[in-house]
């Protein structure tokens, strides 16, 4: 056996948690009398960033507005985060792993508490359709790449 041994890559789950979470319905109760379909819009956003050696945050921010014409029926924030730990990879390889790994890991538990809220405050549940989070990764590095060069 060699006495160097070789450094394995870890990557693991530490804890999944809700950072924060609001709920607001403005226009109860005379919101909950209209029959038509609200229009729903989401904004997504993440950010990971390190909280110790070799532990990192990642945190989902999902954002769902519900509006009936200029109403606003209701308005849900969700700040889904873990704590990942990662150890004996590239530092180059970190940011891709808080910006597509993390998030994809998160989004199920976010979708999932969206979903809950809204049901609770009174609404059919919204289900959050699936998220290209590599996509959105490499849209946003290009960006920042564009305007780099601006």
């Amino acid at each position: 056996m060699s006495e160097q041994q070789e450094v394995q890559p870890v990557f693991s789950i530490e804890k999944i948690y809700v950072k924060d979470l609001s709920l607001e319905v403005p226009n109860a109760p005379a919101v909950f009398l209209e029959q038509a379909q609200p229009e729903i819009d989401m904004q997504l956003g993440s950010e990971g960033k390190q909280i110790d050696d070799g532990f990192f945050e990642c945190t989902l921010n999902i954002t769902v507005t519900a509006k009936l014409a200029d109403k606003t029926m209701f308005l849900c924030e969700v700040a889904q985060s873990g704590i990942f730990r990662i150890e004996n990879i590239p530092a180059e390889d970190i940011d891709p792993i808080l910006g597509v790994a993390c998030p994809n890991i998160l989004f199920p538990y976010a979708r999932e508490t969206v979903s809950s809220l809204v049901n609770r405050a009174g609404f059919p549940p919204v289900l959050l359709a699936p998220i290209n989070f590599e996509a959105l990764y490499m849209q946003q590095r290009a960006q920042m790449a564009e305007a780099g060069n601006a």
